[in-house]
């Protein structure tokens, strides 16, 4: 006689089926608009492609151009300006607001939602707004300055200055979000070890040195890598209010990979720019880490 299929068994079947036919959609979307487009990158180092003829096999020309192409290494160097500027700027900001906010403040939910809400508006409208903040003849900004006695600045197109007003305009945008993880983070602090070090007579330097910045390490830690991540994929700043001048002083990485691409239609050596930038993000995450682990265990 033939065995009836244990009850026990034919739900477990069910269960998979059903688990499988929940995650296809997302493995779908996985598959079409993650791994689809890094091989494809990949792929596209090793060819040249206009976008009208179709592909070629290149070899390590285009690898070869990245070695030797000296506005690529003035894109990294603009970059990594950008951050040395931009990284202590957005924490100590980030977390000078949010020792701020976390007091007992009249309205102070409004004051949160107000530093957050640049956060939420496009990056194209806030460097239109600010490009008209930093214009050299009627800007608001040379405007006060000129009532103060003040000589006018020409934000945006004195080499040395540009990307520093440009560094300045993407921590005011993007604080509030680094506020809202600080703020996370001082809530979590015990309120026993607040009390335990007062109780020791531990002045209020010595309560943030001792006390908060440890306990906020964590928070910090995340803050420096999605900053550092963001900053190497500043674009639309300066494509909008400089594109890429004076002087290519504000030429970032992805602003230069996107010329590139739909200006000079090198599909693949931007693509070799792209796969060059992940591994900069991937080599200076990594050395960050290991940084702030080494200061940590210290």
């Amino acid at each position: 006689m033939m065995q009836r299929p244990r009850p026990e068994r034919s739900s477990m079947r069910a269960e998979q089926r059903s688990a499988w036919s929940l995650t296809a959609p997302y493995a779908a979307f996985l598959l079409a608009f993650a791994a689809y487009p890094v091989f494809f990158a990949l792929a596209l180092v090793f060819m040249h492609w206009d976008l009208v003829t179709p592909p070629s096999f290149a070899g390590g020309d285009n690898v070869r151009l990245l070695v030797t192409d000296a506005r690529f290494g003035r894109a990294v160097l603009n970059t990594f300006v950008f951050l040395a500027i931009h990284l202590p700027l957005q924490i100590v900001t980030a977390l000078g607001l949010a020792l701020a906010l976390n007091r007992r403040l009249a309205f102070r939910a409004f004051w949160r939602a107000t530093f957050f809400l640049p956060v939420v508006i496009s990056g194209a409208v806030v460097a239109i707004l600010w490009n008209a903040l930093y214009a050299t003849d009627v800007g608001l900004i040379n405007n006060l300055l000129a009532k103060l006695g003040g000589s006018p600045i020409p934000w945006l197109t004195d080499p040395s200055i540009a990307m520093p007003a440009i560094a300045v305009m993407v921590t005011w945008k993007n604080v509030g979000f680094y506020v809202i993880i600080y703020l996370a983070g001082l809530q979590y602090i015990p309120q026993s070890c607040r009390e335990a070090i007062e109780l020791d007579g531990a002045t209020a330097w010595q309560r943030f040195r001792h006390l908060t910045l440890p306990m906020l390490l964590p928070q910090t830690i995340l803050v420096v890598t999605l900053s550092t991540i963001n900053g190497f994929q500043l674009f639309i700043e300066p494509y909008v209010m400089t594109g890429g001048g004076p002087l290519r002083r504000t030429y970032s990485v992805v602003l230069y990979m996107y010329t590139n691409a739909f200006s000079y239609q090198k599909m693949g050596y931007a693509a070799t720019i792209g796969v060059a930038l992940a591994l900069i993000i991937g080599a200076v995450v990594a050395a960050q880490r290991r940084v702030i682990g080494t200061a940590e265990a210290a």
